[in-house]
């Protein structure tokens, strides 16, 4: 059988699956929002920082903001190619989304005076500011690379992603040190909770490596 859209359409059990997988993430980006709009609002004060308090800050915002379109671009390209692995990524990072959500809104800590000011439109409105612990940039390449860990091309390409999202918020001083490495640990965490949800989803993406 082809991997083509119409022969996984025909699937009634995929096409709800795969129309699943779009409503979960778009009510997980809600959530999201709102989460980080309290977060913000109810930030304190910054605090001091092993790493932060001893590196100066740099304008890497143009790390920031071109990786993150060419990250977001190449999961847009690898769930078009590959249709059977849809639902288990949007609903892995769906789960993801929501967990973070939950995280930044227990604790409000101020972000650091020093941060650099991302000039995008776009990523403003998906980081508020008070959305620290952890950090989504770096958990959510991770995740990817979690979830494509058979190839291993993909695999390095999205822990060079994590790895340089990692390094460029703490320049920016946009995120703590403990945002950024409690965010692997967590991240690992979320992997498996997708794969035990998500067991039938995760069969079907294996079905075309």
């Amino acid at each position: 059988m082809k991997l083509t859209y119409k022969n996984y359409f025909k699937k009634r059990k995929y096409l709800i699956s795969f129309i699943f997988s779009f409503v979960f993430l778009f009510v997980a980006l809600i959530i999201n929002f709102y989460a980080g709009t309290y977060a913000t609002k109810s930030a304190s004060n910054p605090v001091t920082d092993i790493i932060l308090s001893n590196i100066g800050v740099y304008d890497v915002d143009a790390y920031f903001i071109y990786g993150s379109f060419l990250f977001a671009s190449l999961i847009a390209i690898l769930c078009f190619y590959r249709p059977n692995k849809i639902p288990f990524i949007l609903k892995s990072i769906a789960l993801f989304t929501i967990i973070r959500s939950i995280f930044i809104t227990l604790t409000h800590l101020g972000p650091s005076p020093l941060q650099v000011i991302i000039q995008s439109d776009v990523l403003s409105k998906m980081s508020f500011g008070g959305d620290l612990f952890f950090s989504g940039h770096t958990g959510l390449p991770f995740l990817l690379a979690l979830i494509f860990w058979d190839d291993k091309l993909i695999r390095y390409i999205f822990i060079a992603f994590s790895l340089m999202f990692a390094v460029v918020v703490l320049l920016a001083h946009l995120h703590y040190s403990i945002d950024v490495f409690a965010a692997f640990f967590i991240t690992y965490s979320i992997f498996h909770i997708s794969e035990y949800l998500f067991k039938k989803d995760r069969d079907i993406f294996f079905e075309y490596k």
